[in-house]
């Protein structure tokens, strides 16, 4: 939506709106904010507001927050008396010029060179989380919240009454969910989203595990987003859905006679570069623990129909044609994980080659000679580390923060002489 600053401040003032919250999202996916008073929105507006970065952001104390008009969006699970907005915030230097860690801005800048090559993108996600009961004194439990499989109705889903508020929640704030269902594991949910332009479905993402935990909190509940929550059950993955049109042409095809030369391509350079990207997707030790497992993909692999390949291409019924890839977990940055997988599959439209996509169009007899996704974010950190892709395509500020928080994940993993507990206590109330 398109609003002007002055049509917003009647907007708080006709509303009854006390608290403004200026979000926005740190380099590992974190959603944060500052609050202000309405009467400091117009300062921020004009100048930004001033905060403390100094915890998160190295060799940086002062930032400034400045508003996104266009994603005022009134988080209806507060007051309706003091009302709560939203906006998500552009990060900026105390000198006015662009943070270098502001990932949303350079998600921004990277569409908007896209659009001058001819190429508009829209991105959906599919999510998946855990609700677990918890204790007397509120703390979560490992304690599933129902016995459900897929696609079970009432009874054995005790989680859709939960499902139905947080969907008529993200609905009134603007983000549209298409569908929501009981997945596999024991009190395991997935919602659908619409697809939208990549920044939309990015900020939508990242909101979404807010409402989702502040609507599971206010039904006593506790959500959790952690990839491999449970040993013995299915895994929660993030499946991103990608639509992308050249001059106005859909480039991708639900067939193999529809798919065009440039979607080949696509699909060719994003298989091509997935093991370079899979630390930007799956950031978390616990991550690779569900790779391979039920449905989850273990191999750099793709099909038209089989749901447990890496990239899947549905059937196109009344929707445009679009490929899914299905590695990805709720715990990445949706800002960065959105970036390189539409810049590998840019660098196999350039390239021209689509050879890997009709190697890969073979039977599962020939599995074992497919490359494998890394088994641990030790091996995705080092593939990382080493490929000129990912230095071509993020900053060296953003690429040495990255590193560094993931080698710290991995000494401590591999110090930890209960792995299983050091994961519970560092991604299960976290993420």
């Amino acid at each position: 939506m398109s609003f002007s600053p002055k049509e917003i401040l009647n907007f708080i003032e006709e509303n009854d709106i006390k608290f403004i919250r200026l979000t926005f999202c740190d380099m590992f996916g974190n959603l944060k904010n500052v609050a202000v008073m309405p009467d400091e929105l117009p300062k921020a507006f004009e100048y930004g507001i001033p905060f403390d970065a100094s915890s998160f952001a190295d060799d940086c104390s002062d930032l400034l927050l400045v508003p996104d008009i266009s994603t005022l969006s009134v988080l209806p699970w507060r007051p309706k008396s003091g009302r709560v907005v939203r906006f998500f915030c552009s990060i900026k230097n105390p000198d006015g010029t662009d943070y270098v860690g502001d990932l949303r801005t350079d998600l921004i800048d990277y569409i908007n060179e896209l659009r001058l090559d001819g190429y508009v993108c829209e991105m959906g996600t599919k999510c998946e989380f855990y609700l677990f009961e918890t204790d007397e004194k509120g703390a979560p439990t490992l304690t599933p919240h129902d016995m459900g499989g897929y696609l079970d109705v009432a009874p054995l889903d005790k989680c859709e009454n939960a499902r139905r508020e947080i969907c008529l929640s993200l609905e009134e704030m603007g983000i549209n969910p298409k569908s929501s269902c009981h997945k596999h594991g024991p009190a395991q949910n997935e919602i659908d989203f619409r697809e939208s332009e990549p920044v939309t479905a990015a900020d939508n993402m990242v909101h979404y595990k807010t409402v989702v935990k502040s609507i599971a909190a206010q039904n006593g509940l506790f959500a959790s987003f952690m990839p491999k929550p449970l040993r013995d059950e299915h895994g929660s993955a993030l499946c991103i859905s990608l639509s992308i049109r050249k001059s106005g042409e859909n480039i991708f095809g639900s067939e193999p006679e529809t798919m065009s030369h440039e979607g080949k391509c696509f699909i060719t350079g994003l298989l091509n570069r997935i093991r370079d990207i899979t630390a930007f997707l799956n950031c978390t030790t616990n991550s690779y623990k569900r790779f391979g497992m039920g449905y989850a993909p273990k191999y750099v692999d793709w099909s038209f129909s089989n749901c447990s390949q890496l990239i899947r291409i549905p059937k196109a019924v009344g929707t445009a044609p679009r490929i899914e890839l299905r590695s990805a977990d709720a715990c990445c940055n949706p800002y960065i994980a959105f970036k390189l997988i539409l810049a590998a599959g840019i660098e196999g439209i350039r390239s021209g080659d689509c050879s890997m996509l009709d190697a890969t169009m073979k039977d599962s007899a020939v599995k074992n000679e497919l490359l494998p996704l890394p088994s641990s974010l030790e091996e995705a950190a080092k593939i990382a580390k080493s490929s000129e892709f990912i230095r071509q395509t993020l900053s060296e500020d953003i690429r040495n923060s990255i590193f560094k928080q993931l080698d710290r994940q991995v000494d401590d993993y591999n110090s930890a002489p209960d792995k299983e507990r050091f994961e519970y206590k560092s991604y299960f109330k976290y993420v």
